[in-house]
This record gives structure tokens, C-alpha cells and sequence, in this order.
């Protein structure tokens, strides 16, 4: 009996929109714009991205980021705080409540601001890729 291989479906269907290339895209998700048009917004309120593109109708809401925004987040913000902190307590020797005074706040406001395009840069990450959830969930 000879192995079966798998082969790519090289006939997967084309979406009904352009797709942007990948730059193209995680620009315009970074700046909260449509991945596909550049002119339509991507979220509908701070986090949640909106169903369809008010500019385009490109399906926004099919691109799923889940758990993706966050830890690239948490990624980005700890290579920022983690050596500006070491490099502080090195160079100075501040006490622990300094360092507390300072870097948690600044922990938090590079948190918050950084996760809104970090989840734009992702949708159009998803979009470019064409990595859109097409089923539907029943339960």
C-alpha cells in the first residue's frame, strides 16, 4: 500500500475583497484604520473590532485575535521596562519604592496605549493571511 501524501488545496477560493499585502496591512492595523481600504475604522468601541469595514464591508469581525494582542503587549512592554529599570537600579542604586513609583505606572500607561495597535497590527496580520474564522460555533 503506497504512503498517502497531502497535497495544499491549490484551488482554495480568492476572498471577495483585495488583500492588502502584509505591510500594507500591519500599517494600516497599527494607525486603527481598515486593512483592506486604509479608510474605514477598525474598532467599534477600545478593544472590540468592528463586523464589517463601514468603508468596504471586508469581514473585520471573522479576523479572531484572541490571546495574540496581549502577549505581544506584554512582550514589547517588559523589553522597554525590564532593562530601563535594571539599567536605573545599576547606575544609581535607587530604593525599591522609587523604582516602584516609577515603573508601574509607566508599566501600565505603555500597556494600555501599545494594546489597541498591537490588536490593529494583528487583525490586519490575520486579514493579509487570510486567517479568518468561517465557521460558526453552536453551543
Amino acid at each position: 500500500m503506497a504512503p498517502i501524501r497531502w497535497q495544499p488545496d491549490r484551488t482554495a477560493p480568492k476572498p471577495p475583497w483585495p488583500v492588502p499585502s502584509l505591510a500594507t496591512a500591519l500599517g494600516r492595523g497599527l494607525m486603527g484604520r481598515c486593512p483592506v481600504c486604509g479608510k474605514g475604522r477598525i474598532f467599534d468601541g477600545f478593544l472590540r473590532v468592528a463586523p464589517l469595514c463601514g468603508h468596504c464591508a471586508a469581514p473585520l469581525g471573522l479576523a479572531r485575535a484572541d490571546d495574540a494582542p496581549p502577549y505581544f503587549t506584554i512582550l514589547i512592554v517588559g523589553h522597554i521596562v525590564i532593562p530601563a529599570m535594571l539599567i536605573m537600579q545599576k547606575m544609581a542604586d535607587p530604593p525599591t519604592w522609587l523604582l516602584s513609583v516609577i515603573f508601574v505606572p509607566l508599566t501600565v500607561i505603555l500597556a494600555i496605549g501599545l494594546i489597541r495597535p498591537v490588536k490593529g497590527a494583528t487583525v490586519g496580520l490575520m486579514l493579509s493571511f487570510n486567517m479568518l474564522k468561517t465557521d460558526i460555533e453552536t453551543g
